[in-house]
């Protein structure tokens, strides 16, 4: 995600926003060039969504979409996404060749992270089986009980504050391709109630045999889950690691320094960080020689006593 700012593109094609009504036709592009944006207005919609996708349905040869962007829908801060997922699985067999999907593409203007109205997206993955990408944006409202996916390689949830439910589903879950897992878990003051220990099992490793990138950030603990990476059996087989936007002070940092080794890593970004300059000179003298992308941009200031300090992405 760009902060502040649309999908730019998924699953490496270009983001392109299908034409809203009344909007002069254009000629499209081929069905499997681009990640396609159906949106409709939030405040004051001339069309409800999934209007918007049967229009782009009978105009798009839909067996060709490999990627779905889906944008704002009618009152999101209210209304959930149920219909918006009801109408994706009902054409499940329109869409044989979709491979990754993110629903609640939307920028503040449109509805703020913590306000956009969610649902149960599991349905989604159990009608698209080959599915191997899928974001979503908004944690209010939104569910996601354990299930068992084969194909799903890439999981991102943004959000303001992410539900505990939410975050024990995904570790709960069965996922044996999954090799990207991006949680943003948030502040309470959004939702946030997960704890640490509710990331074992993810933390363990056993039940993501092939994850290579994990990010768990934008926390207001992001101390107590450093100190539980810090110890995890999953680091070892992972090329890219992210406690980033996230509280992180001079605990955080020295529980990393004195855990297991992470110089094997390739990227570790602990960017939005409130460590003090000397931690943040002990990390880069001990990593920065060994890692090839080590973020360490401070937040504005790092000088923040614990009660002020504040996680990138809340509202």
């Amino acid at each position: 995600m760009t902060i502040g700012g649309h999908l730019e593109e998924l699953y490496g094609l270009p983001a392109l926003t299908f034409p809203g009504p009344g909007e002069t036709p254009r000629e499209l592009p081929e069905p499997d060039a681009v990640a396609w944006r159906i949106t409709a207005d939030t405040y004051d919609a001339d069309e409800r969504w999934t209007e918007a996708f049967a229009r782009f349905c009978s105009a798009v040869d839909t067996t060709r979409v490999r990627a779905l962007v889906v944008g704002a829908w009618e009152d999101a801060y209210e209304r959930s996404s149920g219909d918006v997922v009801e109408a994706l699985v009902a054409a499940r067999d329109r869409l044989p060749g979709l491979r990754s999907l993110f629903l609640g593409d939307m920028v503040y203007e449109e509805a703020e992270i913590s306000w956009i109205t969610q649902s149960d997206v599991t349905p989604l993955l159990s009608a698209f089986p080959a599915l191997e990408e899928i974001g979503v944006r908004g944690g209010q409202g939104l569910e996601f009980p354990a299930l068992r996916h084969d194909s799903l390689r890439k999981l991102v949830v943004e959000t303001g504050g992410l539900p505990v439910g939410v975050v024990r589903g995904v570790a709960a879950g069965e996922l044996p391709a999954l090799e990207h897992l991006d949680l943003w878990l948030g502040t309470s003051w959004y939702g946030a109630d997960s704890e640490a220990a509710d990331l074992a099992p993810i933390l363990s490793g056993a039940r993501l045999p092939r994850l290579r990138h994990l990010a768990l950030r934008n926390s207001d603990i992001q101390d107590e889950i450093a100190a539980a990476v810090a110890a995890a059996p999953v680091v070892a087989g992972l090329d890219s690691l992210d406690l980033s936007m996230g509280t992180l002070s001079d605990d955080g940092g020295a529980a990393l320094l004195s855990g297991q080794p992470l110089t094997h890593l390739r990227a570790l970004d602990l960017g939005h960080h409130f460590m003090s300059e000397e931690m943040t000179r002990r990390v880069r003298e001990a990593l920065g020689p060994h890692i090839q992308d080590l973020g360490l941009t401070p937040a504005r200031r790092s000088e923040y006593r614990p009660e002020e300090r504040y996680v990138a992405v809340g509202e």
